[in-house]
């Protein structure tokens, strides 16, 4: 077999990444709920389907956080002359915060008595916990995902 015929049985399309992408980190979304669910008291989710629609709901809105926190990063960085890494921060960390109160507001419509966060400002500390648990768990499996990758050869 050719190298040309090895290397193209390889590739995948950017929609099969995005793909991948996507259905990998609501399978991670979905175990860091499950686990949370069935070993603290302060996170409560009625059923496996309700997780898994949690997961997804949660994925979607945390990938539209950090899609408009770079979108306002980047009118920073091109519009502000004074102050521009402490508008960043700011703003960064505004729009970071304040999307949890709505995603968990968001949670709490979808799901109601099916999904709780329980704990003082109606589980929002528990649901932060949540949250950092899954971007730390999404981090170390993309980080596993490249360590498995194809290094060049010496010489290449």
């Amino acid at each position: 077999m050719s190298t040309t015929a090895s290397t193209a049985s390889t590739e995948f399309s950017n929609r099969q990444r995005t793909f991948i992408r996507y259905f990998t980190a609501i399978l991670t979304d979905l175990v860091v709920l499950g686990l949370f669910s069935q070993y603290w008291d302060r996170v409560e989710i009625s059923s496996f389907t309700v997780a898994l629609a949690a997961a997804v709901l949660l994925q979607v809105l945390l990938k539209a956080t950090v899609f408009l926190e770079h979108k306002v990063g980047e009118y920073i960085n091109k519009h502000s002359l004074k102050f521009t890494k402490f508008k960043r921060i700011f703003s960064a960390w505004a729009i970071l915060f304040v999307s949890k109160l709505l995603i968990l507001e968001a949670l709490n419509i979808a799901f109601g008595d099916d999904l709780n966060f329980i704990g003082k400002w109606h589980g929002l500390v528990p649901f932060i916990i949540v949250v950092l648990a899954i971007f730390a768990a999404e981090a170390l499996i993309n980080r596993f995902y490249r360590f498995l990758g194809d290094k060049p050869a010496q010489g290449e």
